[in-house]
């Protein structure tokens, strides 16, 4: 079920999705971002002593237009890269079905327009929540595609952009290249500022291995290598699951057709459901790691689904102590005080997902999957 209508404590979807102050216009395909710097704070905006490193990240993002006609650097010469990418594979627009109810996902009707009503009974029009094909990708400066790498695919939770939320707010893009860690991002937009967790197209059988696929020549060209779109196509994927990010992980590890590409899981105060298709999962790919964070509103699945793995003989920690080893599979409970809406800026750590790629990279096993690049370039 829908993520916000899982919910056994009382607390409402507002209550943990407070409404943005503004809604973004995503850019056309002839305009670009407004590049997002990040830099310290000054002393006069706010003291040394104060400053927090969510606030005051070190060093700035090169954002660059999506324009058909964007000339890149060679490989050579790239700085680090932020942007958008429209891509057919992307999680909508979709014309299929619902397949919990086998019925057509857009359910509603209103003269031309289409729309999808919600588990909440809310109607998302078509043109406006369910029409972006982008997909924020993000490649570190210092991201080589000769030595050992892995893609990152983000699904990021409800009520939530890619610009303002996955890039300026969790700063996913950031964390990644903080880690160290080989790798780059793929962010596909889902339902767009909506209290909605439809996986659209990764509902399909093979809708991430499409979605792989297509992403290879991507970010081949923003590499700077076209020849480098095998390597891309044939690299290790780590999902990472956010609240309504819940719903199209666990489709796309059980119809999701990438086999064992895909080496690890973190799901980030996200087991809101599909428990069958997470132990299915768990038991079916020993070699990989699953994490599994959560506060108290996902609480009660997240012991239902670490009951399942016991009984199936699987090993489960509830620590996230050392570093991750092939078959590691880990629940770790956040203390009280720790929100949902700032949890993947701030779990059992802060900025869990750099935590996860680095403790990924400290075991001989999958440090073969991204090593951390050297000082020395390419």
């Amino acid at each position: 079920m829908l993520a916000a209508n899982t919910e056994t404590s009382g607390d409402t979807f507002e209550d943990r999705f407070p409404a943005p102050q503004f809604r973004d216009r995503f850019p056309t395909e002839k305009e670009s971002f407004v590049p997002y710097q990040r830099s310290a704070a000054t002393p006069a905006a706010a003291p040394a002593a104060q400053a927090s490193p969510r606030t005051a990240p070190p060093s700035p993002v090169r954002v660059a237009s999506i324009a058909p006609t964007l000339t890149l650097p060679s490989a050579t010469e790239r700085d680090e890269l932020t942007t958008l990418v429209s891509m057919k594979s992307s999680a909508f627009p979709y014309f299929g079905n619902n397949p919990r109810t086998d019925t057509p996902f857009l359910n509603v009707g209103s003269g031309e327009r289409r729309g999808h009503r919600s588990y909440s009974g809310r109607v998302y029009w078509q043109n406006e929540t369910y029409n972006d094909s982008r997909v924020l990708v993000h490649m570190p400066e210092s991201f080589n595609v000769n030595k050992p790498g892995v893609i990152v695919v983000f699904f990021h939770g409800n009520g939530a952009t890619l610009e303002r939320d996955v890039r300026d707010r969790q700063l996913v893009p950031q964390q990644i290249t903080d880690s160290g860690v080989n790798a780059v991002l793929l962010a596909p937009q889902m339902a767009v500022d909506a209290a909605d967790s439809s996986a659209g197209k990764f509902w399909q059988a093979g809708g991430l291995k499409r979605f792989l696929d297509e992403s290879a020549p991507h970010l081949a060209r923003l590499y700077g290598d076209p020849k480098s779109a095998q390597i891309f196509a044939n690299m290790p994927v780590v999902i990472i699951g956010y609240s309504g990010g819940f719903l199209p992980t666990a489709w796309s590890l059980d119809v999701g057709g990438a086999g064992n590409r895909v080496r690890g899981v973190l799901l980030l105060d996200a087991v809101y459901g599909e428990l069958d298709k997470f132990a299915s999962w768990i038991e079916k790919n020993r070699t990989g790691f699953f994490v599994s964070s959560y506060t108290r509103y996902t609480r009660q699945r997240d012991r239902e689904l670490m009951s399942i793995l016991r009984g199936k003989g699987i090993s489960v920690s509830e620590s996230m102590e050392g570093p991750l080893r092939p078959g590691s599979v880990v629940f770790v409970q956040t203390r009280d005080g720790i929100t949902h809406r700032s949890y993947v800026t701030q779990a059992w750590t802060e900025f869990p997902v750099r935590d996860v790629l680095t403790r990924m990279a400290a075991t001989p096993a999958l440090s073969r999957v991204a090593s951390a690049p050297s000082q020395s370039g390419r």
